[in-house]
This record gives C-alpha cells, sequence and structure tokens, in this order.
C-alpha cells in the first residue's frame, strides 16, 4: 500500500469537536460531513483538500468524544492518511474500523509542514518527505490491518470474508 499527497498540518490535541463540529452531526452521509470537515480550525480545508492528499498533526489527535463521524469526515473529505505524533486511542481504533490510514510517528508529525508532498510506503513504514528532502519512519501496519484498510474497514472487510 501506498500513498502520495500535499500534506495538511495542524497542531497538538486536535479533538474530534473540531474534526467534524457537533452542530454537523446530524448526519451519518459521508459528503456531507466532508464539507464540514475542520471547518472550525481550517475554514478553506475542504477548497483546498486533493483526493489523496495527507493529514499531519502533532500530539494526541483525535482526542474528545469517541464519535465515529471524526474518521468517516477525513477519509471523505479525500485524505489518504493522518501521521500524528500520537493519537487518541479510541479515534485509532475508530480509524482502522472505518479504514483510514493512520500512522504514529513523532519526527514526521514534528518535521512536515503544511503543503509539504509526502509520499507513504505503508508496507515499509517509510514516509518520504519530497519537498524537504527527508525521509521518516513509522511502524508498518501487520498484515490485518493491511487488509482492513484494503477492504475498505472493518465492517466490509468482515462483510467480504462471508460472502
Amino acid at each position: 500500500m501506498k500513498a502520495h499527497g500535499t500534506a495538511h498540518k495542524y497542531g497538538d490535541n486536535v479533538d474530534t469537536d473540531v474534526i467534524i463540529p457537533a452542530r454537523y452531526l446530524n448526519t451519518s452521509e459521508e459528503a456531507q460531513l466532508a464539507a464540514h470537515c475542520m471547518c472550525d480550525i481550517d475554514e478553506n480545508f475542504v477548497t483546498k483538500v486533493k483526493a489523496g492528499d495527507i493529514m499531519v498533526a502533532g500530539a494526541n489527535f483525535g482526542c474528545g468524544s469517541s464519535r465515529e463521524h471524526a474518521p468517516i469526515a477525513i477519509k471523505a473529505s479525500g485524505i489518504d492518511c493522518v501521521i500524528a505524533k500520537s493519537f487518541a486511542r479510541i479515534f485509532y481504533r475508530n480509524a482502522i474500523n472505518i479504514g483510514l490510514a493512520i500512522l504514529e510517528c513523532e519526527e514526521a508529525g514534528e518535521k512536515i509542514q503544511d503543503q509539504d508532498n509526502i509520499e507513504i510506503d505503508f508496507d515499509q513504514g517509510i514516509i518520504i518527505n519530497h519537498t524537504r528532502n527527508e525521509e521518516y519512519h513509522a511502524q508498518p501496519f501487520p498484515e490485518f490491518i493491511k487488509d482492513i484498510m484494503r477492504q475498505g474497514g472493518l465492517l466490509k472487510s468482515i462483510a467480504k470474508g462471508e460472502q
């Protein structure tokens, strides 16, 4: 698995209420959630994000409530992967459940800047910052997590396995 896109950089403690504000939780339609993703922290996010882009953040990304809407909104907006110094545990699990690729890498979370050109090799756990000519190393996904991601999430993975 690979990803390649432009970085959208955020700081520490980005909580689920900022990722998708509660006032937009009256729907579970992915396109509607994506339309309001990050609007309280970056009002231009939805107009600048492109399919395949990478979200990068500091520590404790996804803290706050346990809503699955947050990783759904990020994935539906076109983000292929979130790289952070660390993730809130419930966000980490929800991201895997819905098939949003996430990587913990303190160095990448520190050094990658907004709009950097990023390439990720999930099999090797290698993150390449083409803009800065740097390489960072994250723990590669175990095979079962890669299978969940390829299937588009845990529920889709289970459903396909039962056919």
